[in-house]
């Protein structure tokens, strides 16, 4: 005769419980006491959605669901007076039938409800937070209120993408993604009137369904962003600052605003190399390389639309905000030219190196950021060459001119001066600037441009015949030598210092054997103010 309520499963929490007034959706099995079923849900496929309290229900069953949590199991017996009476229902149920009910509450809601958000993680810096038309890109998984999933992006391996607030998601959506930061975890249980109300979305979401949506957010930016930069190391020393149009090199690391790294210059181990300002790079990026310095980290936040766009690139994912770590190697201008800077000139600086001369001197080589290349000080020897004559790069010829001995200088050579975009395997990075400190031990001074030996003095009006020491009217290649090595050795006359005593002579001896058959005779023997200089008039 009274109501009867059996617990047969309780969940361990029950954050809520129904109330009358409360919104219910639940499955049931209805029976008579001798077990013969006379109605179920289940068969129908589909829950039954109804007020509580609010006399859509038999008397008892209004009773009997009140104090349900989602996922408990009630069996609930129910005498005539709390069910049909005594007229029972014609056909299904007879008069003053007890009923029993294998209850299964589904669902919970009322219509004072609200979003309810849950934060089970928050990062400790949250620079920024979701607002009304932020586009974010989350992950998430979409249950039930009874945990049943009905959707994930983590199963189609991608987040999803929206502007928020402007009425692209269902309006609990809207509501339980703002102040949300990159990273948060949070839960946002939203009840159906701001969900797919009554309808459902007519797939895999019933009408009048609660929904709970487990959501990581990865990304956020607006429409309206720039770049953003934040510097992390800027040298104390900062003498030039990078413009349009210059060539950088740079590390750097690249990652997602969750911390994805995408790319990274370190892992090969080999910089990034290109003009700024030029649209060699994506848009961001060109902004956020001007006004380094050499030495520079700063890190570059880059908003899609300054990026890679709605597609991505490669393993970047469409409307993705970039984070760039980078660290500034070195910098140049295609029109710069060797950079001089003098630490120390003697009193008595008179002499001043040229084209030709023969110059000893040290120097400690490295890249513009400080690391250290070459240096003859380790070797514990000079570094010997004739100025001018191509046996160094172009900017040190330029960079070693009118220098002294005893001066110390800091020569800059940009690459273009230096070992170009090559550079040299497993020693010089291509497109390198390189920074030499000099200091000049020695010079001898070189020979008149063009001429590989002088005379001291006078010159022998029979100096063929000096030569032609077996007087045949010829000379061959062996009295020639030993000709201008006795001149030398006696001071009568001068080789261009710093080049190969034979590849000399036989440079000098061959251009004096016109006809090339290895001997010189007194018609062909000229001194080089006797030669005629020769028209080309038509080249």
């Amino acid at each position: 005769t009274e109501l009867g309520v059996e617990r047969r499963f309780v969940p361990e929490s029950c954050p809520r419980a129904v109330r009358p007034g409360d919104f219910v959706r639940y499955h049931y099995l209805g029976s008579f006491p001798d077990g013969t079923r006379f109605d179920s849900s289940y068969d129908r496929g589909s829950t039954f959605n109804v007020f509580v309290g609010k006399g859509q229900l038999i008397a008892g069953m209004d009773q009997a669901l009140v104090g349900m949590c989602v996922n408990e199991r009630r069996f609930v017996k129910i005498p005539p007076k709390l069910a049909y009476g005594s007229e029972g229902v014609s056909g299904v149920i007879p008069p003053n039938a007890v009923l029993h009910f294998d209850v299964l509450l589904i669902d919970l809601w009322n219509s004072e409800d609200e979003v309810q958000v849950q934060t089970y993680f928050k990062p400790e810096k949250c620079p920024r937070t979701v607002q009304v038309s932020d586009f974010v890109r989350y992950h998430y998984n979409g249950t039930f209120l009874d945990g049943t999933l009905f959707d994930s992006s983590h199963n189609r391996m991608r987040t999803y993408d929206t502007y928020v607030g402007i009425g692209w998601l269902i309006p609990g959506m809207d509501q339980g993604l703002l102040g949300m930061c990159v990273g948060e975890k949070r839960i946002i249980t939203i009840p159906p009137f701001l969900a797919y109300g009554e309808d459902g979305d007519g797939k895999e979401i019933p009408g009048q369904a609660s929904l709970v949506f487990d959501v990581v957010l990865l990304d956020l930016h607006n429409p309206k962003d720039g770049i953003a930069i934040e510097n992390q190391l800027v040298p104390e020393s900062c003498e030039r600052r990078s413009q349009t149009g210059d060539f950088l090199r740079y590390h750097y690391n690249g990652t997602l605003l969750d911390g994805t790294l995408f790319d990274s210059s370190y892992s090969r181990n080999r910089t990034y190399d290109t003009y700024v300002g030029k649209g060699y790079v994506i848009a961001g990026m060109d902004e956020g390389l001007l006004g380094v310095c050499t030495g520079e980290k700063r890190r570059i936040i880059i908003p899609p639309h300054l990026g890679y766009g709605e597609e991505g690139r490669g393993n970047i994912p469409g409307s993705a905000v970039l984070v760039f770590d980078i660290h500034v190697v070195d910098f140049h201008n295609p029109s710069d030219s060797v950079s001089i800077t003098v630490h120390y000139k003697p009193s008595n600086c008179t002499v001043l190196s040229k084209k030709g001369d023969y110059l000893k001197y040290h120097y400690n080589a490295s890249l513009l950021d400080g690391t250290l290349l070459d240096s003859t000080h380790s070797l514990g020897k000079t570094y010997n060459i004739v100025l001018g004559s191509g046996q160094v790069v172009l900017g040190m010829d330029m960079g070693l001119q009118d220098m002294c001995v005893g001066e110390r200088r800091t020569v800059v050579i940009p690459p273009h001066l230096g070992y170009g975009e090559d550079g040299v395997e497993g020693e010089v990075p291509g497109s390198a600037v390189l920074v030499f400190d000099i200091e000049l031990l020695e010079l001898v001074s070189g020979l008149p441009e063009g001429y590989m030996f002088v005379w001291n003095g006078e010159v022998s009006p029979n100096l063929f015949e000096e030569i032609d020491q077996n007087h045949d009217g010829e000379v061959l290649l062996e009295e020639f030598s030993e000709y201008i090595q006795t001149q030398v050795d006696t001071g009568k006359g001068k080789l261009a210092p710093g080049f190969d005593f034979e590849k000399i002579v036989k440079n000098m001896f061959t251009n004096q054997d016109r006809d090339g058959n290895g001997k010189v005779t007194a018609e062909e023997f000229k001194l080089k103010d006797q030669e005629a200089k020769e028209e080309h008039d038509e080249l």
